[in-house]
């Protein structure tokens, strides 16, 4: 299939970075691909995924795996993620490839985020051949599907953290507030805002521009009208986003 678009029907790219930075932030697993020690060729491997607050990918990795040994060496790597689920025609379906080095993180901030995704992983998270990794992002390429195509830059798919440092610091205590005394609320936002199934779902993360919500598998985002960077402007917005789920279900 060309990669060639001159429809004029191209949305704009604002509206296709959205649709990325949604694809990255719904993600439970994608393709890591780095450069095989000793050789340099190129080494494809799967792996589970969550999001820093930013929006940048995480995983956890064993030194026991190739894909480490191969980041040790050479830090280059991009990741695939793939939002063709079970589709007919998979080349119809959202695709993006993230570039960058990879890192290792050590913040309380990162292994939280993680495991609220992966709450699986507490099993093994803190043996002593694990270590959680972020990919600093410096470019993507995105395919929406035929005509869809664009190539990224970091600053299109990352949320800008610039004065959050107050809900970043409540980050914690908000979710675990929204999941322990507003479960109901959560599932209104996943029923009217996302189209998702009915269940438990759970609050996994917050962020300047929304929050992350997830059903076993099933990874959700909820975007948020304005910006929020205080615990209280994320008050004021998740009620109203209550408000209007509510709102929405009503016959």
């Amino acid at each position: 299939m060309a990669q060639v678009n001159n429809s004029s029907g191209m949305p704009a790219k604002p509206e296709i970075a959205a649709d990325a930075r949604t694809l990255v932030r719904r993600a439970f697993k994608g393709t890591l691909a780095s450069l095989d020690t000793p050789s340099g060729a190129p080494y494809a491997s799967l792996i589970t995924l969550a999001t820093d607050a930013g929006g940048a990918p995480l995983f956890l990795i064993s030194t026991l795996a190739r894909h480490t040994r191969n980041l040790v060496e050479d830090p280059r790597a991009s990741i695939l993620i793939d939002g063709t689920d079970a589709a007919a025609d998979p080349l119809q379906g959202a695709r993006l490839t993230l570039s960058g080095i990879a890192e290792k993180v050590h913040g309380e901030a990162e292994r939280r985020r993680f495991l609220a995704r992966h709450p699986e992983a507490e099993l093994y998270a803190d043996f002593p051949d694990f270590s959680f990794w972020r990919l600093a992002l410096e470019g993507a390429h995105y395919i929406g599907g035929f005509g869809r195509i664009v190539d990224l830059a970091a600053s299109d798919l990352l949320v800008s953290l610039d004065g959050a440092e107050a809900l970043l610091e409540a980050e914690p205590g908000i979710v675990e507030h929204m999941n322990d005394d507003h479960a109901d609320a959560i599932a209104l936002y996943a029923l009217a805002f996302t189209g998702g199934d009915p269940g438990p779902w759970r609050m996994t993360g917050i962020d300047p521009d929304g929050c992350d919500i997830a059903l076993g598998p099933d990874g959700r985002r909820i975007s948020f009208a304005n910006r929020v960077l205080t615990p209280g402007d994320a008050r004021k917005e998740l009620v109203r986003l209550a408000e209007e789920a509510r709102a929405t279900a009503e016959p």
